[in-house]
């Protein structure tokens, strides 16, 4: 019985002493939560652990194109010659990362845009955009600061001439208040050599004065271009062995908001001039065979503008009507293996959002090309009919 009785003492004292550890408190496991940051605009997130702000997106959409329907004897359209696509069925994914921090200097921002795509069964990814900003240092991979306008239709399925490309570049911009603001860079020259060039060697200059306020927008630009045509053309051609010669741009362009409409409806107008730097003045003309900003015969430089305007109009709530439109000019040297050459083309555009972040749209764009012939070669005229339509989903 003593025995017994010792063993059940234990057994009881265990239980006890089981029971009041279980009820002390255990401290919790420490939790880092995702803190909303309202700086920057809403979507914004703290990394955790940093004072980093973060926002995460991107956009899907998939379009399919009637790709130009019309030919002639000299420049067959895409159903016309057997080895063309009639159609171009594109899906294309967009990845974006935007990351902010606040300095005693500014906003120090580095922004990535990804681009993947399959088109025809075609694949392809590349960078979209990719910058870093400190408060008024940019560089990287974005837009060029020459461009004003690019459009205002929801898919553009034909080119119309303006300003529009994207470039390396390191630009620093000052802000005077009240919305005006002047920029000051260096852009890759790459993405603007029209025509047979060398290597690079001088990037282009280019400046922008822009005010941005409640009626809308304006901006004037102007951009110095070396003109390096390849060894081939420097050796042969009898214009004294000319090492290079300096081409220019200038721009001019005005966005006004359109009051008696519904909120984002708006009309621009802008122009362009160049002289030896074509690319400035549009990318449907100078992508037109034999255009380039130098004489074939002589190194002489090419001249030419364009002019542009569209409008965009929020017809109801949910439903967005547009419209661009362009005339582009350029007066080749006598000598050159072309004549002049003029390009006008227009494009329109429906939109529907249903639900916000989700469009639906169709596409009409036509053009009219006119080359002139010279050297015993004569004109070519064409002209391009596209149809489109696309979903889109950005998040």
């Amino acid at each position: 019985m003593k025995l017994k009785g010792l063993m059940l003492g234990v057994a009881a004292a265990a239980t006890a002493t089981t029971a009041q550890a279980a009820d002390l408190p255990v401290a919790p496991e420490p939790v880092d939560y995702v803190r909303v940051c309202d700086a920057y605009g809403s979507r914004f997130y703290y990394i955790p652990g940093t004072e980093t702000c973060l926002r995460v997106g991107g956009r899907l959409r998939t379009q399919f194109v009637v790709n130009n329907v019309l030919d002639d004897d000299n420049s067959p359209g895409a159903w016309g010659a057997r080895d063309s696509d009639g159609y171009s069925w594109l899906t294309r994914g967009y990845a974006y990362l935007d990351a902010r921090n606040a300095t005693e200097f500014g906003t120090l921002r580095a922004y990535v845009g990804l681009r993947m795509d399959i088109t025809n069964g075609a694949s392809g990814f590349k960078l979209d955009a990719g910058y870093i900003q400190w408060g008024g240092l940019t560089a990287g991979y974005l837009g060029s600061n020459f461009n004003i306008y690019t459009g205002q239709v929801f898919m553009g399925v034909v080119t119309r001439d303006w300003s529009d490309s994207t470039v390396n570049q390191i630009a620093y911009t000052a802000a005077f208040g009240n919305g005006f603001s002047a920029t000051i860079a260096l852009e890759d020259r790459s993405g603007r050599e029209v025509g047979p060039y060398g290597g690079t060697r001088m990037p282009d200059v280019v400046a922008a004065l822009s005010v941005s306020q409640g009626w809308g927008a304006a901006q004037l630009s102007g951009a110095l271009h070396q003109v390096y045509p390849d060894a081939a053309f420097n050796a042969t051609v009898p214009h004294g062995g000319s090492e290079d010669s300096l081409g220019w741009a200038i721009g001019a362009g005005v966005n006004v908001n359109l009051p008696f409409a519904n909120s984002g409806s708006n009309i621009y107008f802008q122009g362009f001039y160049a002289d030896g730097a074509l690319s400035y003045i549009g990318n449907g003309i100078t992508s037109l065979t034999g255009v380039q900003d130098y004489s074939q015969g002589n190194g002489d430089t090419n001249s030419g503008y364009s002019l542009s305007a569209g409008v965009y109009v929020q017809a109801t709530p949910t439903i967005g009507l547009a419209m661009d439109g362009s005339y582009a000019h350029v007066d080749t040297d006598s000598t050159d293996t072309i004549g002049d050459v003029d390009r006008w083309a227009i494009d329109g555009s429906v939109q529907w959002q249903p639900v916000s972040g989700f469009v639906m749209g169709a596409d009409v764009g036509y053009a009219n090309n006119s080359i002139g012939g010279t050297g015993g070669n004569g004109d070519n005229d064409f002209d391009e009919l596209l149809f489109g339509v696309r979903m889109q989903r950005t998040f």
